[in-house]
């Protein structure tokens, strides 16, 4: 974990905690703004927590490459405790009882976030902007664990599973079946966003933020 960046109010008893890497810096202020005309509201808290290899830190377990020649180091445990030791903790520290926290994200982020939410009891929502749900084994790993919040946000590009990569191809089947997992469980949506997995990131983003702050 490199650094930690806050935005919006900084005592704002809801809490948005994000993982993100090099290419989201540019983009989280537009997300925040979005996140305000999406919700109605300024009563928020961004903290932004950016990791240093995104492939390895974000991803539940190892696997092999699927794009290009980067594998995946399956590191999220460690991050999760990073996160809970150094970020969490010292904002629940004091917090007043109404305390809500959320976590969301993008992309391998949103995977992230989703396995969070099975690992740990403090999370008020999950907002899984185009998850990677394509990473093999995520699917049947939700559906034999039990989730432990109350509500998720499910996104995907209409484009995203019409790609030549074989693994890749499978997200939309993925995120559908995921739905169908967790719609009996939790409270839960699906949106579907125009274009492919490059647009608009943090406008998805910042959608599922908004869905879960409204709720």
């Amino acid at each position: 974990m490199e650094s930690v960046f806050q935005y919006g109010n900084e005592q704002s008893g809801n809490v948005l905690l994000q993982m993100v890497g090099d290419h989201d810096m540019d983009s989280l202020e537009r997300e925040v703004q979005l996140i305000r005309e999406l919700s109605g509201t300024s009563d928020f808290r961004l903290i932004a927590v950016k990791v240093n290899n995104w492939n390895d830190d974000l991803s539940p377990w190892p696997n092999p490459a699927v794009f290009g020649n980067e594998g995946f180091g399956g590191y999220a445990d460690k991050t999760l405790k990073m996160l809970m030791d150094e970020v969490v903790e010292p904002v629940r520290t004091g917090a007043s009882e109404d305390l809500k926290m959320y976590i969301g994200g993008y992309s391998l982020s949103a995977l992230f976030a989703l396995w969070t939410v099975y690992q740990t009891d403090i999370f008020s929502g999950c907002a899984a902007a185009s998850p990677s749900m394509w990473f093999p084994r995520f699917v049947d790993y939700i559906a034999d664990k039990t989730i432990l919040t109350d509500r998720v946000y499910l996104s995907l590009g209409n484009k995203e599973e019409k790609t030549r990569n074989p693994i890749m191809r499978q997200v939309g089947d993925a995120i559908r079946r995921s739905y169908e997992i967790l719609k009996d469980k939790v409270d839960v949506t699906l949106e579907w966003n125009e274009g492919n997995h490059f647009k608009d990131a943090d406008l998805r983003t910042a959608k599922g933020f908004a869905w879960v702050l409204k709720k």
